[in-house]
């Protein structure tokens, strides 16, 4: 009696992690949510880096969380029409989170947040592109979003400067 007990629960438990059937699988899916995690990582130092809100471990759970919905869906045999409304829901659900980040200052005019809200976004999607299998868009489109982050403040600066005042030798001088 006790050996046909053990039995059950060895058999109830081998067939409970058997949605990885073998190491190509397990390889598979490892390296998806790696990535995702490791891509979101890139984003969120980058937004630590400035001091915004959402920061690495952030950027790196929403990459990862948007790969594992995926991923499950795919596990599942989803068609692909039906994992379209997955990914549907993952940009809903980011958007309610990335809406935490943004932020009415006492200033009527003064938005703040709203590209840490993007880069959030953003990072979903990175994370859905990894999950679904399409590593090398969601390295390219980390390598973009660097891109944004890094090199848009700075030509924004540039385009902002004033322009230098010329003064004019023959203007009439302030009396004395």
């Amino acid at each position: 009696m006790a050996a046909s007990v053990w039995q059950q629960i060895g058999e109830t438990l081998a067939s409970e992690f058997s949605d990885l059937a073998d190491a190509g699988q397990v390889t598979r899916i490892l390296l998806r949510l790696t990535l995702a995690a490791l891509l979101g990582g890139l984003l969120g130092i980058e937004r630590e880096q400035k001091g915004k809100a959402a920061g690495v471990r952030t950027h790196m759970l929403v990459a990862m969380g948007a790969a594992l919905f995926v991923l499950l869906s795919q596990q599942a045999g989803m068609p692909p029409s039906d994992l379209s409304r997955v990914i549907q829901g993952v940009i809903a659900g980011i958007g309610f989170l990335g809406a935490g980040t943004i932020l009415k200052g006492d200033d009527e005019d003064k938005v703040r947040g709203l590209t840490t809200a993007a880069g959030i976004w953003l990072t979903a999607a990175i994370g859905v592109a990894a999950g679904m299998g399409h590593e090398s868009t969601a390295v390219l489109s980390t390598l973009l979003t660097l891109a944004i982050f890094t090199l848009m403040p700075r030509l924004v600066a540039l385009l902002e400067k004033p322009a230098p005042q010329v003064i004019n030798p023959n203007a009439p001088k302030d009396p004395p």
